[in-house]
């Protein structure tokens, strides 16, 4: 059957060969959320007033001569949400929502239903710790070059955004790198990244109504339009994406705490079990070297300051 005929479909152009490139190959993808109430000024409104501190996050990136911008991270207090909007449409910063499901449960529902299209249409593919993140970002906006650990998918709602998707191995993420991320000592925004990486990427201009999925961990960098953005991402694991999870994770304690350096990243055989039960010791007990993430707070968003933006006295908050 040719799935782009059925019109209750998100995905309106799937089409017959694309579960084989599912997870191996970037896959570029028309959806009917654009004209979605779900992200209306009025939905994301309420859903910053309604969310606590620990589901949201707002950066700012500071431009210093001569150095790469700061990613910063501010708070929202005292305003509603629309006035956050308000400064998003014509400041320099972007606000997460971590946990709109949490908010309004319609989110939720969005969210299984993408997954059950999904497992749906690829053979085999299930999934599971699912999370929806919304994105709400000002024009010209950029998100440094990163990766993620879970499977990753972008979807926009509004206006237009360069995708920038890089091979999902060496040069561009060492294995190294990856262990460190997977460990949390190293936050995803602060990969090594060269200029001429560029030359090797993926280029997708991500318009309303397009949504863009990549193979694991991917490194991938994206620069707004002149315009208000409305994005949201979806991740999820699999038994397969736990598997690499685990390996990863046994090798970079191998070679953090034992020096060793020539480390497989096979998911089968003697190997990969032993480091499967390697990682499940040590990530439940004290060896555990992943740390809660600090973030420090050293911005309020205001409507009246440049770039909606005013410095306050920095303080931390972990999750």
């Amino acid at each position: 059957m040719n799935m782009t005929m059925q019109t209750d479909q998100i995905i309106t152009d799937w089409q017959p060969h694309f579960p084989s490139l599912w997870g191996n190959h970037s896959l570029a993808l028309s959806h009917r959320l654009a004209a979605s109430p779900l992200f209306s000024d009025d939905a994301l409104a309420r859903l910053i007033d309604k969310s606590p501190r620990e589901a949201y996050h707002v950066n700012y990136s500071q431009k210093t001569p001569g150095n790469p911008p700061k990613r910063r991270e501010g708070e929202i207090k005292g305003l509603s949400g629309k006035d956050v909007l308000d400064v998003v449409k014509n400041g320099n910063i972007w606000v997460n929502l971590t946990a709109p499901a949490s908010v309004d449960p319609a989110y939720g529902e969005l969210l299984d239903s993408l997954y059950a299209e999904f497992e749906e249409r690829v053979p085999g593919f299930r999934s599971y710790k699912r999370n929806l993140t919304i994105l709400i970002s000002s024009p010209n906006v950029s998100v440094k070059y990163h990766s993620d650990v879970p499977g990753q998918s972008l979807w926009q709602v509004r206006g237009t955004k360069k995708v920038y998707v890089y091979p999902a191995s060496r040069p561009f993420i060492s294995q190294p790198a990856l262990e460190k991320l997977i460990l949390g000592q190293l936050r995803e925004t602060d990969m090594p990244y060269e200029g001429w990486y560029d030359d090797y990427a993926e280029v997708h201009m991500l318009e309303a109504g397009k949504m863009l999925h990549w193979p694991l961990n991917g490194p991938h960098r994206v620069v707004n339009e002149n315009m208000l953005n409305v994005s949201f991402t979806t991740e999820h694991w699999t038994d397969e994406l736990r598997k690499h999870y685990a390996v990863n994770y046994a090798n970079g304690f191998l070679r953090s705490k034992l020096g060793l350096n020539k480390l497989s990243q096979q998911v089968t055989g003697a190997s990969y079990l032993a480091k499967l039960g390697l990682a499940g010791l040590v990530k439940f007990t004290p060896l555990n070297p992943q740390k809660k993430k600090v973030y420090t707070v050293d911005f309020q968003v205001d409507p009246s300051a440049p770039e909606g933006v005013r410095d306050i006295e920095g303080y931390s908050f972990s999750k």
